[in-house]
């Protein structure tokens, strides 16, 4: 076992010979941590934290009471062998989470830097996540989905397998996600749907009144103008061309499943 002597464990938690915990990491009452696991530098993991084999924790991740890490995946196809879950560093995982590893043997389920993961979901096999996200309560996260930085996931959502969501949007409560969602934009309803710019979002993360008038502008042409979504794109390339309008092109060009659509007969405001 390779513990760093600056690493604090309690007395009741249960750290395996084979796992590592890196300096000034802090392992709490009742804790779990088998074989093959990494926890970096300066982790806190409170009370009843189970990290299950082949997980590797970067520096400065906090995870709270009753979470569940590297669990087996919840797939039919699963045979056993390794497989892996990779998080980064400055992670928040809230209490009574549980994120699967990958489902195939040697393939992994990535989560990056800064993300705010909050209570009582699940993010599943071969997810890959970027970083500064947040996942409010009780969403579920479904396998192989992506999702792009700063994305905001609101509480009650369910994304379906193999979806993609795109940098900044934000997904409003209890909706359900079961298409591409392009990025920078602000989406509703069970079935999801675009309803203008993530105005909040694009302003936090710092967007120029003319950034954002420039996806005002994408957002008009891919939704509103009536065009096949070749010539919107193109369209978009031609009159926008900003780098935030050719990333929101690029998304939609390689979109596997296809792109959510706002309802006909709906009345949504572009932001």
């Amino acid at each position: 076992m390779s513990i760093d002597p600056s690493a604090y464990i309690a007395p009741t938690a249960r750290v395996d010979p084979a796992a590592t915990v890196a300096a000034g990491a802090h392992i709490g009452e009742f804790c779990v941590i088998e074989s093959d696991v990494t926890v970096g530098r300066g982790c806190i993991l409170e009370p009843y934290v189970y990290i299950k084999r082949w997980t590797t924790l970067g520096d400065e991740n906090e995870i709270s009471a009753g979470s569940v890490l590297g669990t087996d995946p919840l797939d039919k196809a699963f045979s056993g062998e390794r497989s892996y879950l990779k998080i980064g560093n400055g992670n928040k995982i809230r209490e009574h989470y549980t994120i699967s590893r990958g489902t195939k043997p040697e393939s992994e389920t990535r989560i990056g830097n800064g993300n705010y993961i909050m209570t009582s979901g699940h993010i599943a096999h071969n997810c890959i996540l970027g970083n500064h996200i947040v996942v409010a309560s009780c969403s579920l996260i479904a396998g192989y989905v992506e999702i792009e930085d700063q994305v905001f996931v609101s509480g009650g959502v369910v994304v379906h397998q193999f979806s993609k969501i795109g940098r900044l949007a934000m997904i409003g409560g209890n909706s359900r996600v079961n298409l591409d969602v392009p990025p920078f934009f602000l989406y509703s309803g069970f079935h999801v749907e675009p309803v203008g710019l993530n105005v909040i979002g694009l302003k936090r993360a710092g967007f120029s009144t003319q950034q954002m008038s420039a996806l005002k502008t994408a957002y008009r042409i891919l939704y509103r103008s009536g065009l096949k979504q070749t010539a919107a794109l193109a369209r978009i390339e031609a009159e926008v061309g900003t780098a935030e309008a050719m990333h929101l092109v690029h998304f939609v060009r390689n979109s596997q499943r296809g792109i959510c659509r706002e309802r006909r007969n709906a009345q949504t405001a572009v932001g």
